[in-house]
């Protein structure tokens, strides 16, 4: 099959209960003319208010230009098809001016919510634990000696100089 400028055809898989089937789908083939000043005018302020299918399809007839050879397209086209991809909108959009001031402002009070939160649970958390006496850290110690746990870097190991499992001051 010959394949012109004005057409070209497109190869579509389809799946039907279980059978890969390929038709032939003709499609319009890029646009040998320029796009339209008024279309072009002003897309820097315009793009933002676009509809996105608005924005799709002339960044697709844009697309299709510069398929084509670049010495043809107008300065507009260049100009246009530049901003869309490179310029200041969507993710490279500036940030807001306050945007630095709200982000210090609810991290402080995410600090300050996090903060009562846990002064509270110490507050009303109720006495320490037994486990967490001194006299009972030793008595863990010494039964850790009498079943001779870790030997090689525990208590039961050769010079050992550390506090064991104590790390409680001792009861008041």
């Amino acid at each position: 099959m010959m394949r012109t400028p004005a057409t070209s055809l497109l190869r579509a898989s389809v799946r039907a209960s279980g059978v890969r089937t390929t038709t032939m789908v003709p499609r319009a083939a890029a646009s040998t003319h320029a796009i339209s000043n008024p279309t072009l005018a002003n897309i820097e302020k315009r793009w933002e208010g676009m509809p996105s299918t608005e924005q799709a399809e002339l960044w697709m007839a844009l697309r299709d230009r510069m398929k084509e050879n670049w010495a043809e397209l107008t300065i507009q086209e260049k100009k246009a098809a530049y901003w869309i991809a490179f310029g200041p909108h969507g993710p490279r959009a500036q940030a807001p001016p306050d945007e630095g001031r709200k982000v210090a402002l609810y991290t402080a009070i995410g600090v300050l919510v996090s903060f009562v939160i846990f002064a509270g649970a110490r507050a009303f958390g109720g006495a320490k634990p037994s486990t967490m006496t001194k006299e009972w850290q030793e008595a863990s110690n010494e039964f850790l000696k009498n079943q001779r746990a870790e030997p090689l870097t525990g208590l039961n190991s050769e010079g050992y100089s550390g506090k064991g499992m104590v790390q409680s001051p001792p009861k008041q």
